[in-house]
C-alpha cells in the first residue's frame, strides 16, 4: 500500500500536524517539530505532546508513516568544532523531540564540507555524528536524505550514502530518504534509465535501508546539481515518472511526502498519485 502525504505546517503547535494533514486527503506526513530555522526552541509541552498522539490516532497515522525534518541549520559534517558541536547538539534535541512524540523516523540532510576537508573526512564526520546521536536515544531512526549536491553539500551520491550507513554501529536504526527532485537533479536519469538507476541504488545502498521518499517534481534539468522543486506534472520530470513509480511495489509501506511548491495542489496531488498506484 501507498502513503502518500506532504510536509505540513506545524505552525501552533505539532498538535496540527496530522489535523492539517488529515484536511489534505493524506495518510502519511511529515512535520517540522521546532523551528526549522532557529537553533534553540522551546521544549515540546505536555499537552503538545499529548494532543499531537491524540490527533495522530484519531486521524489514522501510524508513527511509522511519519517523517519529520530536522532543522536546516545543522551540519553533520561540519568542519569546524564549534559549528560540528552545535550541530550535533541541535541534532540530539531533534532526535530526542521525535522520542517524545512517539515518531520512529527523523530525516535529515547529511551535511557539507564547505570545501575546507576532504570529501571522506567529512562522511566520517556525518557517521560519527550519527553514531554519537543513537547512542543517546532510542526507538528513532536516522534517515539520510539524498541531496542534489548543490554547492559542498554531500549524500548526492548513492556511494557517499552508503559509506556513511557502512561506518553507522547500529545499522537497524540507520536508512535512506530518496527526493525525486534530488536524484534527478544530482545526475541519475531515471527518466531514460528507471530500471538502472533503482537497479543501482539497490546494489549500493540496498532497498532495506529505504525509509522514505520526497516526492516532487523538478524546476532545473538533469544533472544541474540545483535544488528547486517544483509541483507533480509541471517541471521537468513529469507525470510519467510518478505514475510509473506509484505502480512500484519496492516504494510500499513507506512515508511518500510531496514536498511541492504550491501547498494548494496538494489534495489534488495527494488524490492524483493515489489514483495512479490502484
Amino acid at each position: 500500500m501507498k502513503y502518500i502525504g506532504a510536509h505540513v505546517s506545524a505552525s501552533g503547535g505539532v498538535e496540527f500536524a496530522p489535523v492539517n494533514a488529515h484536511e489534505i486527503g493524506a495518510n502519511a506526513f511529515a512535520l517540522f517539530t521546532k523551528n526549522q530555522r532557529q537553533w534553540v526552541s522551546k521544549p515540546l509541552t505536555e499537552d503538545s505532546i499529548r494532543l499531537f498522539k491524540e490527533n495522530c490516532e484519531k486521524f489514522g497515522f501510524a508513527p511509522e508513516y511519519i517523517l519529520p525534518h530536522d532543522s536546516y541549520l545543522i551540519n553533520l559534517g561540519h568542519p569546524e568544532e564549534e559549528g560540528l558541536s552545535k550541530s550535533r547538539a541541535a541534532f540530539l534535541d531533534e532526535m530526542q523531540r521525535c522520542e517524545q512524540l512517539g515518531l520512529k523516523l527523523l530525516n535529515f540532510h547529511p551535511g557539507s564540507h564547505l570545501n575546507k576537508i576532504p570529501v571522506e573526512e567529512c562522511l566520517d564526520r556525518i557517521a560519527e555524528s550519527i553514531n554519537l546521536t543513537l547512542e543517546k536515544t532510542q526507538g528513532v531512526t536516522a534517515v539520510i536524505e539524498n541531496t542534489a549536491g548543490q554547492g559542498s553539500n554531500l549524500g548526492n551520491e548513492f556511494w557517499q550514502l552508503k559509506y556513511i550507513i557502512d561506518r553507522v554501529e547500529d545499522k537497524s536504526r540507520v536508512g535512506v530518504c530518496l527526493d525525486t527532485c534530488h536524484t534527478f537533479t544530482a545526475g541519475y536519469d531515471f527518466l531514460n534509465d528507471y530500471d538502472n538507476v533503482f537497479g543501482e541504488f539497490g546494489e549500493v545502498v540496498g532497498f532495506e535501508y529505504l525509509r522514505g521518499m520526497h516526492l516532487n517534481d523538478s524546476k532545473k534539468e538533469l544533472g544541474s546539481r540545483v535544488d528547486r522543486h517544483d509541483s507533480i506534472g509541471k517541471g521537468l520530470i513529469g507525470f510519467a515518472f510518478f505514475e510509473k513509480l506509484m505502480k512500484d511495489p519496492r516504494f510500499d509501506n513507506m512515508p511518500l511526502i510531496l514536498e511541492t511548491i504550491d501547498e494548494a495542489l496538494w489534495p489534488e496531488e495527494i488524490a492524483w498519485l493515489r489514483e495512479q498506484a490502484q
